[in-house]
């Protein structure tokens, strides 16, 4: 479903060559597959990479086995709005919205229309635990609805792939664990495909699959 093939993405950090170098990875539809490794392994490069965020210097990002790393930047943005869903180690929720209306916005940009979207926002906080707190603003929710509320965002479009920054590195165990327990399950009811950069061992220990990263490079892959 996902795709690198041989990419590199060089960059100067601190006077040093940085990035990730000649990786290449498949992660299969419906499949929970994390990226591990230290700070500064190429964890982030590679999910800019795999979300059109940024283009590799070298090599191709194919989805459903288009390579989309070559496209027009109109095109990424089609690509992104419709079929990528993002959740980031901040849950980034508009603050003077509620939750419903948060994860209204995404559907809204695609040219939803109000009753559309708000079926599809209350169906997806619904899936997320979040019934209860449809009106509730970012300030009024916990960290963990917090996050919750950011995957009900991602999900809501019904993304083909959603790629996730250290989700839980904000939350205590009470609330990663939970978390971490809805991505398994929405990638194995629903067949969502998530790709996770993540060096937290619970994370690591959930995944399908895990790429291991050291400096820039792919050294590991395991299928737990």
């Amino acid at each position: 479903m996902l795709e690198l093939r041989s990419v590199t993405r060089a960059y100067e950090l601190g006077g040093e060559r940085a990035g990730v170098f000649v990786v290449s990875l498949s992660v299969p539809q419906g499949c929970l597959a994390v990226l591990a490794g230290p700070s500064g392994s190429g964890k982030t490069t590679l999910l800019q990479l795999a979300g059109l965020l940024d283009t590799p210097d070298e090599g191709e990002v194919l989805l459903e086995g288009k390579n989309v790393s070559a496209l027009a930047e109109p095109a990424r943005c089609h690509l992104r709005l419709r079929r990528l869903g993002f959740v980031f180690q901040a849950a980034n929720l508009v603050p003077v919205l509620s939750a419903l209306e948060n994860v209204m916005l995404p559907l809204q940009l695609q040219g939803c229309g109000e009753i559309e979207a708000r079926r599809r926002a209350e169906a997806a906080l619904l899936r997320v635990g979040l019934a209860d707190r449809l009106h509730h603003r970012p300030g009024q929710l916990s960290g963990g609805q917090q996050q919750r509320t950011a995957i009900a965002r991602a999900l809501a479009p019904e993304p083909l792939l959603v790629l996730a920054d250290e989700p839980t590195a904000a939350l205590d165990h009470a609330h990663g664990g939970p978390l971490l327990d809805l991505m398994a399950e929405l990638a194995a009811e629903q067949g969502v495909t998530f790709l996770v950069a993540s060096h937290d061992p619970s994370v690591i220990a959930r995944a399908h699959r895990v790429f291991r990263l050291a400096d820039g490079r792919l050294v590991g892959e395991d299928a737990p």
